[in-house]
């Protein structure tokens, strides 16, 4: 691990090395750890202002999965695994908060891995919260939603990303028509260096990504066990797109609470004010109370 400190607003950096990556990490602020898991083709850019709104309160960690730009791969091209995943989050929990379990937010892909971090690691996890994990297979008839991120990701192999993400907006549909939210504000713009590392990365996730983590089968049983410790978080923009349908599935199957966040599938990147303050909420309500 190597770490540098600038000043006491900026956040301290790290790599850590994994089994067959490198991780590159951030952490802010001070108190009980909360580790963000970003999703898709992004890096810990994703929470540039969900972070910095929490570390009043807590210690916040972030990082690149590896693949993304800025953790990469040992050997590149291969086709990554959840619970490798899982793990790579496991041991950044035993880094930043050895002595005690963390709360963990997960977005899309991200909450996959924070999902299956819980049922594999449940003593490290206080709280696990998922927003809008698109685990097809929960899914009573989950054929369709399999063959569309599917055929998204051959589409991101054959004619490169943008056929990729146009098949997989065409998967997940369209979202219900939704009143304008005054705690939400306008949208955000995106970050330039969150717009770089989505560029860099964009292949990676589709065609070493999206299919293997939406086809994952989540252990239900496990999460039954372990149901008081997981919040599946939707947009309040997605209803009636697919991933929204996806988590209040997820979310009834194991009788986990199902919480509404502002935004849509994108929410911590559009709304980041907003968002952090659910998600402070959702964090201090399980407790014990962050200092």
């Amino acid at each position: 691990m190597t770490d540098r400190f600038d000043d006491s607003t900026a956040p301290r950096t790290g790599s850590l090395p994994v089994p067959g990556a490198t991780l590159r990490y951030q952490v802010r602020g001070s108190g009980p750890l909360v580790l963000l898991i970003p999703g898709g083709a992004g890096d810990a850019e994703i929470f540039h202002g969900v972070a910095p709104a929490l570390a009043a309160r807590f210690t916040v960690a972030s990082y690149a999965p590896r693949g993304i730009s800025g953790s990469p791969l040992d050997v590149p091209g291969r086709d990554q695994k959840v619970e490798v995943h899982a793990a790579d989050a496991a041991r950044l929990l035993d880094l930043l908060s050895p002595d005690e379990p963390g709360y963990v937010l997960g977005t899309s892909s991200g909450g996959i891995t924070a999902v299956e971090l819980l049922v594999r690691h449940p003593d490290r996890v206080r709280l696990a919260v998922a927003h809008e994990p698109p685990l097809a297979r929960v899914l009573p008839e989950p054929q369709a939603a399999l063959a569309g991120f599917a055929e998204a990701a051959r589409a991101a192999a054959r004619e490169g990303a943008g056929a990729g993400y146009a098949r997989l907006g065409a998967a997940l549909g369209p979202a219900e028509d939704t009143e304008p939210d005054a705690d939400e504000g306008a949208p955000a713009p995106l970050p330039d260096a969150l717009r770089e590392t989505v560029e860099a990365s964009s292949a990676h996730f589709l065609r070493h990504v999206l299919r293997p983590f939406t086809h994952h089968e989540p252990d239900l049983a496990a999460l039954k066990a372990v149901a008081d410790r997981l919040v599946v978080g939707v947009g309040r923009t997605s209803r009636g797109q697919l991933q929204h349908t996806i988590a209040t599935t997820l979310a009834g199957a194991v009788g986990a609470e199902c919480r509404q966040f502002p935004g849509g599938h994108l929410g911590s990147v559009e709304h980041p004010s907003a968002f952090a303050r659910v998600l402070e909420e959702t964090l201090l309500a399980a407790g014990p109370a962050a200092r």
